[in-house]
């Protein structure tokens, strides 16, 4: 049986160059949960009492002098409401209905000084488990290749090279 190389500078070299291109964060979005257009004001209010409420949302914001705070729009403020309970429970399409009056949106609905927090979706448009208010999942390490070899795509590529250089370096009979 023919002597293996352990771990051939090559392949070192393979691994480094699929770094530097593909990078290790994960791809994901920003999204939102606001209130629909087309639901009645009441509707709304109704949904913003309990999120504020018995539904836990952290409404400071929406209150008189909040940065939020908009008297004018129960559509700007049943939005804020029901983007903070989306965040704070799981990040999950039945978190985001309040009776179908809200929906999930990747357009930031932040006005004048108001920040809507963010949570982010992975690009195969399933939701993540993770918010953050800067837009990143929070906790991640971007840097170097440690996201790549979590991607379904990465070892495949590493078995592949793998059994490629077995073959190549096996003496033909």
């Amino acid at each position: 049986m023919p002597k293996r190389e352990p771990f051939s500078p090559c392949h070192f070299f393979l691994l480094l160059l699929l770094c530097g291109f593909v990078g290790g964060d994960t791809p994901s979005r920003e999204v939102w949960c606001v209130a629909k257009n087309n639901a009645e004001d009441a509707a709304l209010q109704s949904a913003v009492e309990w999120a504020c409420g018995a539904g836990g949302a952290d409404c400071g914001a929406i209150q008189g002098g909040g940065p939020c705070f908009d008297p004018s729009s129960v559509q700007n403020t049943a939005s804020y409401a029901f983007n903070d309970y989306f965040r704070k429970h799981a990040i999950a399409e039945e978190n985001c209905n309040f009776g179908n009056n809200a929906a999930i949106t990747s357009l930031n609905p932040s006005f004048g000084n108001c920040k809507f927090p963010s949570s982010s979706i992975v690009n195969n448009g399933s939701l993540s488990g993770s918010a953050s208010s800067m837009g990143s999942m929070s906790g991640e390490d971007t840097s170097g290749c440690g996201g790549v070899v979590r991607r379904w795509w990465f070892w495949p590529i590493v078995i592949a090279a793998h059994l490629f250089s077995i073959v190549s370096s096996s003496p033909i009979v």
